[in-house]
């Protein structure tokens, strides 16, 4: 049989080779972009590295030049200072506002400066790597603003330094006075044995009181900070003259509040922000590192020639892709066996392909074969019921309760026929409804003996039933009385006048058992395994010797199934006349759920 397909071909667009193509070159073209991206954000980091290296080599001039604003509020006096630098360093220092107007040069004809400027100067805002004394803050230690002492002051705490230096010497702590920017000294080699047992003695203590200066810039600042702290939400701070704040750890807003506020203060008593560039011999400027025509032109070639590379090496890995799924295609259209071979998900889908087709031809068979059985089944009853009813047509015999009896004993054989394809149809397509209830399995037993006792009377059997145990459970009573009136109708069928059928019923701890045993024709060992298959008999001349409809035992594999148990079938010895045993296990307690109604 050859399917059919909606359609022979497909939009290119959804072809595995073009889309394996794409997605490689997005792929590619991300990796490169991603590379590139990389390539040239470490390349401009090293080139900044290389220019605040060379720019660190002229760190004189970036450091007096910060040190210049810090202690003056404009650039107006700048020219001296740059021709001193200039002569020191070799270099032309230009020095603009932000808007390039010029503040001071260095000396020699107007030049054109270049696009970039060398460094900005501000002494509130230094850059941490030329100027590490900064610290986090980035403001030039040597801005002091306010905190600036007048000259009595300053006399008065150098004093106080002497003092303190020459008492600390004396108890073996040597020590001198040190001038800072603001003008207090600070001593040297101070050890932290020495402040703490001879901070008093030694008035260590006056010397860092803040002076009058001190305390009016500190308050203002202390003001400021706490404005801050006040919009941020923060608790108020109180700063000492190091301007760290008392009890106050880390770097929060407490710290930004610190140096924002600092900067407000000390804007008025520096110069503002400037840009400073160097230049070399003669206003020529300095050597700088450029992209040229050349190479960009060479990363634009190389780029073009990966990504031509990779759509040369996607293509050819997605056409060998799928070159077997476009034989397994072909194949499923000629419904054949894919002739894939490969050992990788393509061969695996491939294997699994030729499975399936394997299988569907034999159920396709088996569905023949059933068709072919089913036909057979009713055949045999039909063409009894329409041979009878025509001979009583021509006269032949006589239309008479014997007549009738044969022909509604055939009817019967019909409709217990169609009942048991019924139910296994209902099985296979799991509509098979169950109603369990607590059952007594060895009184359940007794009832089908009863019920089977005439018949197996007259064909000269002795039917008996043997329990042992609790044998009660959850199970549905009708259909468990099936499974057991099947077992025993085909024990009797097979078992010849003289013989015996047992029902023997027991139980364990989690199971109970019924096996219906019989002392008939046996079944041979090559048969065992299909004892269970529709429309299967060991007659093989299929002449109805024995009567029966083939689905007995097929049905009650599907009914123990259905209450969670298993059925098995053994022969003593193996070879025919040997006599049967049919067992089924089912469990105690109810494995298909509460309730009744449960669909199997």
């Amino acid at each position: 049989m050859t399917r059919s397909f909606p359609g022979r071909h497909f939009p290119r667009r959804r072809s595995l080779v073009v889309r394996l193509t794409a997605v490689s070159l997005l792929i590619a073209l991300g990796s490169i972009a991603a590379t590139a991206w990389l390539a040239v954000q470490t390349t401009t980091r090293a080139i900044q590295q290389e220019q605040g290296q060379a720019l660190s080599g002229d760190a004189t001039i970036y450091t007096e030049l910060i040190g210049f604003a810090a202690v003056n509020h404009t650039w107006d006096q700048v020219g001296p200072r740059l021709r001193e630098l200039s002569a020191g360093t070799g270099r032309r220092i230009v020095v603009t506002t932000l808007d390039r107007r010029v503040l001071g040069d260095s000396g020699g004809a107007p030049v054109t400066l270049p696009v970039k400027a060398t460094a900005s100067v501000d002494p509130l805002h230094v850059d941490p790597v030329l100027l590490p004394e900064a610290g986090t803050s980035g403001i030039d230690p040597r801005a002091t603003g306010p905190f600036r002492l007048p000259p009595k002051e300053r006399a008065d705490l150098d004093g106080l330094a002497g003092k303190a230096a020459a008492c600390l010497t004396s108890m073996g702590f040597p020590s001198q006075p040190r001038g800072t920017a603001s003008g207090r000294p600070q001593l040297t080699g101070l050890d932290p044995y020495a402040i703490r047992y001879f901070a008093a003695k030694c008035g260590i203590y006056e010397l860092a009181a803040p002076t009058p200066t001190e305390e009016a810039a500190l308050l203002s600042l202390n003001e400021a900070v706490n404005r801050c702290l006040d919009n941020e939400g923060a608790k108020q701070v109180e700063l000492d003259l190091d301007f760290r704040a008392l009890g106050v750890t880390g770097q929060g807003p407490a710290q930004s509040c610190v140096d924002s506020a600092r900067r407000e203060q000390l804007t008025p008593y520096v110069a503002p922000p400037v840009l400073l560039f160097t230049l070399g011999p003669g206003g020529s400027p300095l050597p700088t590192f450029t992209l040229s025509r050349e190479n960009l032109t060479r990363i634009l070639a190389v780029t073009g020639g990966v990504l031509v590379l990779a759509a040369a090496l996607t293509l050819l890995v997605a056409t060998r892709l799928s070159r077997p799924l476009r034989a397994l295609t072909e194949a499923a259209k000629q419904d054949r066996p894919a002739p894939v071979k490969s050992r990788d998900e393509v061969g695996y889908l491939a294997a699994a392909f030729n499975d399936l087709t394997a299988r569907r031809e034999r159920i396709e068979e088996q569905r023949k074969a059933m068709v072919s059985d089913i036909a057979h089944e009713l055949r045999n009853p039909l063409n009894v019921i329409r041979g009878r009813l025509e001979a009583a047509e021509d006269g032949h015999l006589p239309f008479d309760g014997a007549l009738s009896a044969s022909l509604l004993e055939e009817t019967v054989l019909l409709q217990h026929i169609v009942d048991d394809l019924q139910d296994l149809a209902a099985a296979d397509a799991g509509r098979l409804r169950l109603h369990p209830e607590p059952v007594d399995a060895a009184e359940l037993a007794g009832h089908v003996a009863a019920a089977h006792a005439d018949r197996a009377a007259a064909g000269g059997v002795a039917l008996s039933v043997d329990a042992d145990g609790d044998t009660g459970l959850t199970a549905d009573p009708v259909r468990l009385r099936q499974v057991v009136g099947n077992l025993v109708t085909n024990a009797i069928r097979h078992t010849p006048s003289g013989g015996r059928v047992a029902i023997r019923v027991s139980s364990t701890v989690d199971c109970v058992t019924l096996a219906v045993a019989d002392t008939g024709t046996g079944i041979a060992a090559e048969d065992l395994p299909h004892v269970f298959d529709r429309f299967w008999r060991a007659e093989k001349s299929r002449s109805r010797q024995t009567g029966g409809s083939g689905l007995g035992l097929a049905i009650v594999r599907h009914l123990a199934q259905a209450h969670g148990g298993t059925v098995t079938a053994e022969s003593k010895t193996g070879t025919v006349d040997s006599g049967s045993t049919f067992t089924v296990r089912l469990p105690k307690p109810d494995l298909r759920g509460e309730g009744a109604g449960a669909d199997s």
